[in-house]
């Protein structure tokens, strides 16, 4: 329902449960996607948890819950108005960037740990150490590529905002 009883145009509500499948395609809650999909197209552009809980019909407790979940991701904030006691949430401003920023130090830290599983198969079987050089190869290309990534995106984000 919107601010005045109205049901929610069904486009947006679609809209909302695709990015919600989006989220858990890519290994997330699907409520967190909901609300992240919610947040990029409501207005106002903030809402608080009664509001998120009543357009997505969820509970307070799973929106308590996927609402830490995207702020430890960067994507979503907290915020306060001025004369309301219950917090406000909001699309972090650069979520899509900082997200790219985890993912690269995500890859160095695969290639990391892939580099000390290899440590650890020192002379042992060339099977052993083939699976483990391929799950190398791949954050070791990831982690050097993904730098030129994400300056790319930043400047194409400057160049939109312009």
């Amino acid at each position: 329902m919107d601010n005045d009883g109205y049901p929610r145009p069904l486009a947006e509500m679609h809209f909302v449960e695709d990015v919600g499948l989006l989220f858990e395609h890519d290994g997330h809650p699907r409520m967190a996607g909901r609300i992240i999909g919610w947040l990029m197209i409501c207005e106002p552009p903030h809402q608080s948890m009664d509001e998120l809980a009543q357009t997505l019909n969820a509970s307070k407790a799973s929106i308590s819950t996927m609402t830490r979940l995207l702020i430890q991701m960067s994507l979503v904030e907290r915020v306060g108005l001025p004369g309301e006691r219950r917090d406000h949430f909001r699309v972090k401003s650069g979520a899509w960037t900082e997200m790219m920023r985890e993912s690269k130090e995500s890859m160095m830290e695969g290639r990391k740990l892939a580099d000390h599983g290899l440590s650890l198969l020192k002379g042992k079987s060339s099977e052993r150490k083939r699976r483990l050089k391929e799950f190398r190869a791949y954050y070791a290309f990831f982690e050097k590529e993904y730098p030129a990534m994400v300056e790319r995106w930043e400047r194409e984000q400057k160049k939109a905002a312009r």
